[in-house]
């Protein structure tokens, strides 16, 4: 379908079924063609592949999905968007569409023993930090995630040192994320106040941190921004409830100067400060 199309379509199935976009679910329905097509180049999408569709709405992405993917799960909060897919799509034998919360949401609990898959989601703004956390820190993540963010986030999150942020660390920290391409409000029905951009986040294999830790290395990095630009010594030591002269060796230890700022820090700068956190005997 073209963008005309595909805004008579969502026209139509809100007035069949008579809906109307809910502004508390944060419903902003996609109707622009090349941004579908966008989004399916930057999932990379083989005919092997299950992909997991968070946020399907009225399917415009979906549609597509289930073209080119072997399988498509789609999960919709919404159960009145869950029985529109399900009579529109009904044809097509390689979706499965469950209504849930995808915070509540373990991805092995929906994949049906698929060994692997690749994320795609448009997700409603107020959840984007916290789904993308969700599926980087589950038991089962995704190869490849291709998400719809809202711009100044996905710029947060692609940040390079010298403008990190806890968010920025808490994704690159699992995988690699670009900025495909700037999607404006008119892409939506109806248009949100904001312009939105596509991420992609190419997932590693592993954490730079091990699992067992994760929580202990964010409490580290928490607390280096805890004082905003601020120098790291004074920042950890707030955080921390260390005195300096506590903070000074971890940080010499390290080889990071303790004049430097949290945004400045690479990942692996607080991989290194973490490992001699983490070695360093503590009060109980």
């Amino acid at each position: 379908m073209d963008t005309e199309s595909i805004l008579t379509h969502t026209r139509k199935l809100l007035r069949e079924h008579d809906l109307r976009a809910r502004k508390g679910l944060a419903q902003h329905f996609l109707i622009d063609a090349g941004v579908v097509t966008q989004i399916l180049a930057a999932a990379d999408i083989a005919a092997a592949d299950t992909v997991l569709e968070v946020g399907p709405g009225l399917g415009v992405l979906t549609r597509e999905l289930v073209k080119v993917a072997g399988r498509v799960i789609a999960i919709e909060l919404d159960g009145r968007l869950v029985q529109v897919l399900r009579k529109d799509l009904a044809t097509w034998q390689n979706l499965t569409v469950v209504e849930a919360d995808v915070l509540k949401t373990e991805p092995g609990s929906v994949l049906g023993g698929a060994p692997a898959y690749k994320l795609v989601a448009n997700l409603p703004y107020y959840i984007t930090s916290a789904a993308i956390r969700h599926f980087l820190e589950a038991s089962i993540k995704p190869s490849l995630m291709v998400v719809m963010v809202q711009k100044e986030v996905a710029e947060q999150i692609t940040a390079k040192p010298g403008r990190m942020s806890l968010l920025a660390v808490s994704v690159q920290l699992y995988g690699a994320p670009q900025i495909v391409a700037q999607v404006p409000a008119r892409a939506f029905y109806p248009a949100p106040d904001v312009d939105s951009a596509v991420l992609r986040i190419e997932v590693y294999p592993q954490a730079k941190v091990a699992a067992d830790h994760t929580t202990e290395f964010f409490d580290l990095v928490r607390a280096g921004f805890s004082a905003n630009r601020k120098q790291l010594i004074n920042s950890l030591s707030r955080g921390l409830g260390t005195t300096k002269d506590e903070t000074l060796p971890l940080l010499e230890k390290a080889g990071i100067d303790p004049k430097r700022r949290a945004e400045t820090l690479t990942i692996e700068e607080w991989g290194r400060l973490f490992d001699c956190y983490h070695s360093t005997e503590r009060p109980a």
